[in-house]
């Protein structure tokens, strides 16, 4: 992946998602939020084994950008998908469908990672 400043500028530096991680260089993320034909969205619960926010919920489902795939810094893609979902074991321990005002509503008491709560708020802006 490709570092970039905090105006989302590339640095012509390459570096593994663990160095950026390690080290809290910025980087570019993309996520998707997922929908169901019923407008519920995914939400899951990420595996206690993850070195990144074990046990946290998410509302996206994504990760980081590979150089030259992705312009921003922070990208949120909407998808409508089937609502039987095959997760990955080894990365989610939990998911489900809620309703967007059920989603709302368990934000502040659920232990979402912190870019869920970001994700969400410029998802909500782009679809409204």
């Amino acid at each position: 992946m490709e570092r970039v400043d905090d105006q989302d500028r590339a640095l012509g530096v390459v570096v593994s998602r663990r160095q950026a991680t390690r080290e809290g260089w910025l980087h570019r993320v993309a996520v998707t939020v997922c929908r169901d034909e019923r407008g519920r969205i995914l939400v899951h619960r990420r595996s206690e084994q993850l070195s990144r926010f074990p046990g946290l919920y998410e509302v996206m489902v994504g990760g980081a950008v590979d150089v030259g795939e992705w312009p921003h810094w922070l990208g949120v893609h909407e998808a409508v998908v089937p609502d039987t979902v095959a997760a990955d074991p080894d990365e989610v321990a939990w998911n489900g469908w809620l309703t967007e005002p059920e989603l709302r509503s368990t934000l502040p008491e659920w232990r979402f990672t912190p870019d869920s709560h970001e994700a969400f708020s410029r998802y909500l802006v782009r679809v409204r």
